[in-house]
């Protein structure tokens, strides 16, 4: 699938569209469902981001602030839309917005099988902060931070 670019479009979006998004992420084992995203973001400062292709939701990020950073917390692109630069638009629009809001740097963690995601933020300028151990190792988390 090939899409120009101007038919993709990042839009802030809602939990409820993310929801449904991260239930066809087959990398996601068991995707939060709206009560956790409420939880996690009422009351702070955050940010939903919905990629679409000709209109059709294909991705999202997903971040809030903790303490002085932002936190980018949950995001994915639907298989049928990898490889069209969506992940790079919307991390392009979620660090450009967190450096507009003051922010000196984006964190996050991913988990040690994810290796794509970790190949992505090593791409973006991200630096390794810390590994958490988990059994197995596939499940190790590593968190990330990029300097804005």
């Amino acid at each position: 699938m090939r899409a120009p670019p101007s038919q993709i479009h990042i839009k802030e979006g809602s939990i409820e569209t993310v929801v449904e998004l991260s239930q066809q992420i087959p990398e996601f084992k068991d995707p939060h469902g709206e009560a956790e995203y409420r939880k996690r973001l009422a009351n702070t400062k955050h940010l939903i981001l919905v990629a679409y292709v000709e209109e059709q939701p294909a991705g999202f990020k997903v971040g809030y602030e903790r303490e002085n950073y932002f936190y980018s917390w949950m995001g994915a692109i639907l298989p049928a839309y990898r490889r069209l630069q969506l992940a790079t638009h919307l991390a392009e629009a979620q660090e450009a917005w967190a450096k507009q809001q003051g922010y000196p740097h984006v964190t996050f963690k991913t988990r040690n099988y994810l290796k794509p995601m970790l190949v992505f933020a090593l791409k973006r300028g991200f630096h390794i902060l810390a590994v958490e151990e988990r059994t197995p190792i596939e499940e190790h988390r590593i968190l990330l931070r990029k300097f804005l």
